[in-house]
């Protein structure tokens, strides 16, 4: 019986090794059997991948005290999470928060700066005289460093997880935005700037809540795009950066990253600024963007402030006033 067994394994084997064999032979010169596959570790910061993503609230931090305000108080703050949101290290980001002062309860503002190069960072850059405002009418206002920024860990080695993990930054502040005892816990708002208005905005698309949200000259292009208009403004003139670009392209589908193939995905209704003078941001990319909203449905206020820069300016005024009516418009 053993011996039945023994031979009968043994033609098996024969089998299989011919039949591989035979399949080796007949494949294309260029074709490799056993090739290894491509490791893929930025697939899951893809939009439909994060939209999947359960994100768990965390504790924020409250720490020193920066400075008193008349109306309101900042201070530093802090949170401890995984910004791959896969049970992958924890690391700490820090960011500036203002506190209204009084009893409260008070509504909250995440706000999300555009870049800023590393060097002449200070916590709050990008956000300071705006959150200072909403603060001083009674919004709490929360802004983040971001990692590789004051004084959390730092950004990941990829250029590009780097870029994605402001995403799981912004998600992880507003799921755990409960744990701020001032807070009213009804109303949360998102105001961006710039490319962070494409972090808004692709956020938004990622959780598909209601979060209403204030744009100022937002980063609008598609993925790889919204990239490339301002690499060549870095010192080497973009050359890094088209390299690793390539390399992504080579591993992964751009377009699962882009934000403008998602805009149905946007509930929360929009209020967006443009400047026809802004350098940064041409006003002309922004119509295009208002005009792909549109026709994806979602609810966005446009408003053009003909001749003002990148920064709002000469009407700043008038700008953050209207946005402060827009959120109080939605208060609960």
């Amino acid at each position: 019986m053993r011996n039945t067994i023994y031979y009968l394994l043994l033609a098996i084997i024969f089998i299989l090794v011919g039949w591989f064999a035979n399949t080796l032979y007949h494949m294309p010169k260029n074709s490799n059997p056993i090739a290894k596959v491509k490791p893929t570790p930025l697939i899951k910061y893809t939009i439909e991948n994060l939209t999947k993503t359960k994100v768990e609230p965390v504790q924020i931090q409250i720490g020193d005290k920066i400075k008193d305000y008349p109306k309101f108080t900042s201070y530093k703050f802090y949170i401890n999470f995984d910004p791959t949101l896969t049970n992958g290290p924890i690391k700490k980001v820090s960011g500036l928060i203002n506190i209204p002062n009084g009893t409260g309860p008070f509504p909250a503002i995440v706000m999300i700066r555009g870049y800023v190069d590393v060097k002449d960072y200070f916590p709050g850059n990008g956000t300071f005289a705006s959150g200072q405002f909403f603060a001083s009418n009674s919004f709490i206002t929360i802004s983040p460093d971001f990692l590789g920024y004051g004084e959390g860990d730092r950004e990941p080695e990829d250029v590009f997880e780097a870029r994605f993990q402001t995403y799981t930054t912004v998600m992880a502040l507003l799921k755990s935005i409960k744990s701020v005892n001032q807070w009213n816990n009804k109303n949360l708002f998102i105001w961006g700037h710039s490319n962070g208005g494409q972090i808004a905005l692709t956020v938004s698309e990622i959780l598909q809540d209601t979060y209403p949200t204030v744009l100022w000259a937002p980063v609008s292009q598609p993925f790889p795009g919204s990239i490339l208009y301002y690499a060549f403004e870095s010192d080497d003139q973009g050359k890094f950066l088209v390299e690793k670009l390539e390399k992504f392209n080579e591993t992964y589908d751009a377009s699962k990253f882009s934000l403008t193939n998602y805009l149905n995905q946007i509930k929360a209704p929009l209020e967006i600024n443009q400047g026809t003078g802004d350098q940064e941001v041409p006003y002309y990319l922004t119509d295009g963007f208002a005009q792909k909203l549109k026709e994806a449905t979602v609810s966005a206020i446009y408003i053009k402030y003909p001749g003002n820069d990148h920064n709002m300016l000469p009407d700043w005024n008038d700008v953050i006033e209207n946005d402060l009516q827009f959120f109080q418009k939605y208060l609960k």
